[in-house]
């Protein structure tokens, strides 16, 4: 049986559903805006959070209002298969990725109200236990780049791991600087985002410096082209993907078989698409490992209980939200343990 038959016949009733519009300023330049939904029905609640980076499209979201068509007696696959008729966006945004961050939503927020519908938790469904998991904080070094704020991170918590977003002004001595912490887990060189505000080219020199400066380390989003790929070559087992991932049908085709690769569950939209990578990845021995987007609600805690029950021990970019903001002591360390509700799709 795979992973996604022990869920998606779970009936299913909506009577209807409602928006909530999330803030935060993050900082003076990123205004951070989420929309959790509620789907109800039966007496019950289930929530998702829908983590598109485009402001504007979330007030468009929250203007509109419950306008689609989703009341009914469903399974959570037929759910699944009707919401995708639906328009979740009006005009199409301009990054098509953001149809899987609104689908996720909804597709999360309708597991959860299967869940508690059926009395049931996701642990019990899919016949697994959650276990503690360890994170990583991720984090850029900044313009120009400095340790100010990793030091001040490890300075409260010497235990701390990293996935640090690589920079071409990273110098070598930058790069031995974390060398010698022992703390950086992974490095992402955000190789293929195109139109955004993280945006960074190709770069062989620095996919140089820091593979062999961090021999330990992931490499996860490199951008293969006829300059890095000979550089990266030799650390074909090192690397990673992220951004890129959305189906099984992406892993099957990247270029190198990876050892472990980024499962992050809002760029699959759909359960059955999520379930099926944790099914094939087990299947083909490939790690996984979680990944978050700046979620200020519920969304949050969704990835780190998927992350207790199918990849707990690998670097998950899951840490508690408060490590995207200021170092301050008394936060959560990792391992995190991650308390279910006693039904339903979601953390205490």
């Amino acid at each position: 049986m795979s992973l996604y038959d022990t869920v998606r016949d779970l009936p299913l009733r909506i009577d209807g559903y409602s928006l909530e519009g999330l803030q935060l300023q993050a900082s003076p330049e990123f205004l951070r805006k989420t929309t959790v939904v509620h789907l109800h029905g039966g007496g019950e609640e289930g929530i998702g959070e829908d983590v598109t980076y485009d402001a504007a499209e979330h007030d468009r979201l929250q203007e509109r209002g419950p306008s689609l068509s989703l009341a009914g007696e469903w399974t959570l696959h037929t759910f699944s298969q009707h919401l995708a008729t639906q328009p979740l966006f009006e005009p199409l945004p301009e990054r098509l990725v953001y149809l899987d961050y609104r689908t996720w939503a909804f597709e999360c927020a309708a597991l959860d109200l299967a869940l508690r519908q059926a009395g049931i938790a996701l642990g019990h469904a899919v016949g697994r236990e959650p276990r503690e998991i360890t994170f990583v904080v991720s984090m850029s070094l900044g313009e120009p780049p400095s340790t100010e704020r990793f030091d001040a991170w490890l300075d409260l918590y010497p235990g701390l791991r990293f996935k640090l977003d690589a920079n071409p002004k990273w110098t070598d001595a930058l790069v031995s600087r974390l060398a010698a912490t022992g703390a950086v887990d992974s490095i992402d060189f955000k190789g293929h985002y195109q139109g955004t505000t993280v945006d960074t080219p190709p770069d062989a020199d620095l996919y140089r410096r820091v593979a062999e400066g961090l021999p330990d380390a992931w490499l996860e989003d490199p951008a293969l082209t006829d300059e890095t790929t000979p550089v990266l070559e030799p650390h074909r087992d090192r690397v990673t993907w992220d951004a890129p991932i959305h189906s099984v049908e992406d892993i099957e085709t990247l270029l190198w078989p990876p050892q472990t690769v980024n499962v992050k569950p809002s760029r699959f939209g759909s359960i059955e698409r999520l379930f099926a990578a944790y099914d094939y990845c087990e299947a083909h021995r490939i790690g996984a490992y979680g990944g978050g987007q700046w979620e200020l609600g519920p969304g949050r805690g969704h990835i780190q209980l998927l992350a207790a029950h199918f990849h707990p021990e690998t670097p998950n970019d899951v840490a508690p939200r408060e490590f995207n903001l200021d170092p301050r002591p008394g936060l959560p360390e990792s391992p995190l343990r991650v308390e279910p509700r006693s039904t339903g799709f979601l953390a205490l």
